[in-house]
């Protein structure tokens, strides 16, 4: 089983709260995108990122001294973003770190997918990104099937909590993969006899959700199905062999 969640935005530097285990498996891919930003003028990476004047002369900066192999954090305590709050890395127990390492794999439009502990550094840029001056159009188009192909090969059922933008890039290729269940897991409220989704409540719920699997060893679906954390409830009415449906409660 695999468990596959989105990266955050923000992003820090902290080198010292657990050693990198591991390397990203397509690093190579990663340094060709890097030189190609490293091409790019501070307007062209503004515009290809659109962000704030700000944002993107921290980032510009960040490529210009960028270093995949100095000061690397551990990708799942490199992201900031609120499922990763919620998920609480730095407070998990070895144990519960462990199972994340061999289970958890977050998908990104730089690295394209990452275990826990490999080694990164901050970056922007978002898997829907539209690539200027390049051979490939976006980043989709980079990556193409690769992504996929890596999950495929570690393992046949995949408990999918990243958003649509990056998900897209596994479950495009599901269809080639018979024997592969993809399994996706939407947390949301009732609105009548619509499933309704709030972001910021969702990727509250995918990092717990995270939390949950790891502190509970979880590795079979019907363990998933109990998961109870922010007050949802698996709905058996409103869920199907591929969608998990939690209610939260009003």
């Amino acid at each position: 089983m695999k468990i596959i969640i989105s990266p955050a935005k923000k992003m820090n530097i902290d080198d010292d709260i657990f050693e990198c285990r591991t390397e990203p498996v397509f690093l190579e891919k990663t340094k060709e995108l890097m030189n190609y930003m490293m091409n790019l003028s501070y307007e062209e990476c503004k515009t290809m990122w659109k962000c704030s004047d700000k944002l993107a002369q921290l980032n510009y900066d960040r490529i210009l001294d960028m270093d995949l192999n100095y000061r690397l954090t551990p990708a799942i305590f490199s992201y900031e973003g609120i499922q990763y709050q919620y998920m609480g890395p730095k407070v998990l127990s070895q144990d519960a770190i462990e199972y994340l390492q061999e289970n958890l794999r977050i998908l990104s439009g730089f690295y394209g997918i990452l275990k826990p502990l490999d080694g990164v550094v901050p970056y922007r840029l978002e898997m829907q990104t539209k690539l200027i001056k390049h051979e490939n159009k976006d980043l989709y188009e980079y990556w193409s099937d690769e992504i996929a192909n890596s999950l495929f090969e570690e393992t046949d059922l995949i408990i999918n909590l990243a958003s649509k933008e990056y998900s897209k890039c596994i479950e495009k290729y599901i269809k080639n993969q018979p024997n592969t269940r993809f399994v996706t897991c939407v947390f949301g409220e009732l609105k009548g006899d619509k499933v309704i989704e709030k972001g910021t409540l969702a990727k509250m719920a995918r990092g717990e959700m995270v939390r949950y699997l790891a502190e509970n060893n979880i590795r079979d679906l019907t363990q998933v199905k109990m998961f109870d954390k922010l007050d949802y409830k698996y709905s058996e009415e409103k869920s199907n062999d591929d969608t998990y449906v939690f209610i939260k409660s009003m």
